[in-house]
Parts: C-alpha cells; sequence; structure tokens
C-alpha cells in the first residue's frame, strides 16, 4: 500500500488527501478528467478574507479542465484596489492549471467572531451580486450575523 499526501503550503489551499493501493489482482485505477478536476477545485478554500476590520472583496468564478466551477469570495485589507487582489490570488490557480474570472466585487465589514456586512462595488470590476456573496460565506462563518446591502462604497 502506498500513501501520499501531497503538500501544499499556500495559505489559500486545503492540501486534498490521496490514497492509492495497489496489488497484482487489482487493476490500478486511472483518475478520470472529472476526478481530477472536482479534486483540484476541493483545494480550493471557498472563503479567504482577512479576520477584522474592513476591505475590499472580489467575487472569482474558477474552473477546472474538466468544466467543473467553484465561486470563490477574497477579501484583503492590504489591497488598494480590487484588481490587486485578483493579482494576488490568480497565480496561484494558474500554476494548477485552473482558469478564472472574477464578477465584481464590493467591501467586506468583518467584525470579528460576531458579524459580516458586505456592501459597495468595485469600479474596475462592478458590483459582485451580494446575494451570492452571503450565501458562501454563511457556509464559512456558521453562526455569524451576515448581512449586505447595494448602498454605499
Amino acid at each position: 500500500t502506498h500513501t501520499h499526501t501531497p503538500s501544499l503550503t499556500h495559505s489559500l489551499f486545503r492540501a486534498p488527501s490521496f490514497s492509492l493501493s495497489f496489488s497484482q489482482t487489482t487493476p490500478q485505477h486511472t483518475m478520470t478528467a472529472a476526478e481530477a478536476g472536482s479534486n483540484v477545485l476541493d483545494a480550493v478554500d471557498a472563503v479567504a478574507i482577512d479576520s477584522d476590520g474592513v476591505f475590499k472583496y472580489i467575487y472569482i468564478t474558477i474552473t477546472a479542465k474538466d468544466g467543473t466551477t467553484k465561486d470563490v469570495v477574497r477579501g484583503d485589507a492590504t489591497c488598494e484596489y480590487h484588481a490587486d487582489i485578483y493579482d494576488k490570488v490568480s497565480p496561484a490557480w494558474d500554476a494548477l492549471g485552473l482558469t478564472h474570472a472574477c464578477s465584481g466585487g464590493g467591501r467586506i465589514k468583518h467584525d470579528a467572531g460576531q458579524a459580516l456586512r458586505v456592501y459597495g462595488y468595485s469600479v474596475g470590476f462592478g458590483r459582485a451580486d451580494h446575494t451570492k456573496t452571503v450565501a458562501i460565506l454563511q457556509q464559512a462563518y456558521p453562526g455569524y450575523d451576515i448581512s449586505w446591502t447595494n448602498e454605499g462604497y
């Protein structure tokens, strides 16, 4: 039995776990494109935002080679522009052979341990669909008070 667990050190990824077993009586299983695509997307966290404060965020759809997709939210107070967030996160996905597109952005006010407020828009990417953003945030932050508005910048 051979077990291999790849190590991805980038903070936006969880390392997927693979276990392969080989014997002389069992034929080797070759991973299909669909299995490879969903495994790669499983390694991408749905949400990576700052733990507190007000910051810009972007909504991105990532596509694996097999056509499966995953929507993700990225927010970073160190980035002056929404495009800076995209430039910061996209190289890791490029390295995995994933394509990606930003469909909009806005701002998030994060009160650590309590609430997230999604609002505003991105001048460069347009307004993200805040209802979709909130749905993703609710999965990552159960128990939080999460709301959105189209008001403000």
